[in-house]
């Protein structure tokens, strides 16, 4: 899976999504080349440590919060409790149709469009008028291939930072 975005779905997420995101960059998911280890997270209010458990990307679900991770391409995801500062939230997920793998571009344009049409449901406020912005998982052409990938997990954050507690039904 990849967290990809528009230019403009970028900007709205640059402070929340650290240097990968900041860089322009994309995370795919799926393959394991990184460390499965998240590094440690702290509070910015308190300096606790969060305590994050490594989750294999195809196992996230809407309402699974989670922090950034590092690299271009990830299999495991950090997943914290939605009640201690995170960077982002799954607010909707669907899956793509069987077949040939579309391409990077195809997917991209279908996620953009779908993740966009999830998010009022959820914020309860349209994207255009939100404060917030969203980003998404998406299948690389190997995860589709070896492990029949077709989930994009739509993903939502605050540009100006970590959020604490659930963004459902904010209406911001």
């Amino acid at each position: 899976m990849a967290i990809t975005s528009s230019p403009r779905t970028s900007s709205r997420l640059l402070a929340a999504a650290g240097a990968v995101l900041a860089l322009g960059l994309t995370l795919s998911g799926c393959t394991a080349l990184f460390p499965s280890s998240a590094p440690p997270a702290t509070d910015s209010q308190t300096g606790e440590e969060i305590e994050q458990t490594d989750t294999d990307v195809f196992a996230l679900s809407v309402g699974d919060c989670l922090n950034d991770t590092e690299g271009t391409e990830v299999s495991e995801v950090p997943i914290v409790d939605c009640s201690v500062e995170h960077d982002f939230e799954v607010y909707y997920d669907f899956s793509i149709a069987d077949g040939d793998f579309p391409g990077d571009d195809a997917i991209n344009a279908q996620a953009e469009t779908e993740c966009q049409a999830g998010f009022e449901d959820f914020v309860k406020v349209s994207y255009d008028d939100s404060i917030y912005g969203f980003t998404y998982f998406t299948p690389t052409e190997g995860s589709w291939t070896n492990g029949n990938d077709r989930l994009v997990s739509c993903l939502i954050g605050d540009p100006n930072g970590k959020v604490t507690g659930s963004l459902a039904g904010a209406a911001q």
